[in-house]
């Protein structure tokens, strides 16, 4: 059998109650909270190991044996590492179908074709972004691992702003105020880290630096969860279709039209 075409549509469940709603409103708390907790474990392993500083500490690096406890650096010394990479690998896969998802979801909308595509490309990179964070350690390639970590936190903060702006604009269920107002802050919330945390970091306050970082991540990763609002409304579905089967009941009609 020859397949001919794959493609993702999306259609609205009956019915408002959670009872109704969509198992695909499950994948992005499930994806925030288990992102989460891989990186968590990563900062256990790397504390456990002595190889940073507890993010309660007051320390700072100390004769080279501790680092202040910055994601990356976290992720940078092995057993860590390991743990470091295969979380932000799994983070981009996941994360990229979330965005297809938003995408699909998003496309027979009011929104703008061109926007739409623009946040499923730019979060896309945003994904790349994570590969390269996760599998180019710090200390190993210094400038590819900040153009991940600038790719990631840059585009992901855009795409926060871009995506609470359409909340508001396209009212799924006449939730868009509700959900948009909370997407704005956590919007607002995610670019404050991104300001602060660099001024932190000149100041030599390394410490407040890395409890910025982990603020900001956690932020973005409860941001991708409140996808759980809009895609519970939604069913998307996977159809394959066959072309020889297709042109015989072409033929077939076309027989019984005559």
């Amino acid at each position: 059998m020859r397949i001919s075409d794959v493609m993702l549509k999306r259609n609205y469940t009956v019915g408002d109650t959670m009872w109704n709603c969509s198992p695909w409103a499950l994948l992005p708390p499930v994806y925030s909270l288990f992102t989460a907790a891989g990186l968590w474990v990563v900062y256990f392993v790397a504390v456990n190991d002595e190889q940073i500083f507890p993010l309660s500490s007051q320390g700072s690096k100390v004769n080279g044996s501790r680092y202040p406890p910055y994601i990356s650096v976290a992720g940078n010394f092995p057993p860590a590492s390991c743990i470091f990479s295969e979380v932000m690998n799994l983070a981009a896969f996941v994360g990229l179908i979330i965005a297809v998802l938003r995408y699909l979801q998003l496309k027979h909308t009011t929104v703008k074709p061109w926007l739409n595509i623009s946040c499923l490309v730019g979060f896309a990179i945003v994904c790349f972004g994570m590969t390269l964070v996760g599998n180019v350690q710090l200390f190993t390639d210094k400038k590819i691992h900040e153009l991940g970590t600038l790719l990631t936190f840059g585009l992901g903060t855009l795409f926060c702003w871009v995506q609470s702006y359409i909340t508001l604009k396209v009212d799924f269920r006449n939730e868009g105020r509700k959900v948009g107002i909370s997407r704005f802050l956590l919007s607002g919330a995610v670019t404050a880290c991104m300001i602060i945390r660099p001024i932190l970091m000149v100041e030599d306050l390394h410490m407040h630096g890395a409890r910025c970082q982990w603020a900001l991540v956690m932020f973005f990763l409860a941001f991708i969860g409140t996808f759980a609002i809009d895609f519970r409304h939604s069913r998307f579905e996977m159809v394959c279709t066959d072309n020889i089967q297709t042109h015989s009941e072409m033929y077939r009609n076309e027989l019984d039209q005559l």
